[in-house]
């Protein structure tokens, strides 16, 4: 296999990794948020799941499809309890997709895989939007 494409393969397991682990991160904080937030907090965890879920699920096909094994283990995952901790951590990792994402796209550019550059793009929409609506929870100064 061309190591252009073993690299890519290898990064999309990463991210597959990631996206294993922000599906947990939100079933776990959906699961244990608390207090003053928890009617608001739960259902926005629980809407979270299934875009990553669904991010993973594509990843897994596309990584089998460019001829490698998808991962089956998560990256690791923090069990935080204070609110402004989790919005704080999911913002972190939200960030870290969209850059991880951007180097995917130019690799998949590279190798002439315009499907999987269109998807990437909508992916990084996907979580720069989940990134923005963090970053307006965690603007509320009664988190602080």
């Amino acid at each position: 296999m061309d190591a252009k494409l073993q690299e890519l393969i290898d990064g999309l397991n990463e991210d597959l990794a990631h996206e294993y682990a922000a599906s947990i991160m939100y079933t776990y904080n959906a699961a244990t948020v608390q207090g003053l937030y928890y009617q608001v907090l739960k259902p926005f965890f629980e809407g979270e799941i299934a875009d990553e879920q669904g991010h993973a699920l594509y990843l897994a096909e596309k990584i089998k499809t460019l001829g490698g094994t998808p991962t089956t283990k998560p990256a690791e995952v923090k069990q935080l309890s204070d609110v402004k901790d989790m919005l704080e951590e999911a913002r972190r990792a939200e960030k870290d997709t969209i850059q991880r994402y951007e180097t995917r796209k130019k690799q998949a550019e590279e190798l002439g895989y315009t499907e999987l550059v269109v998807k990437l793009d909508d992916m990084i929409a996907d979580e720069t939007g989940h990134m923005e609506e963090m970053e307006r929870l965690l603007a509320d100064p009664r988190l602080s």
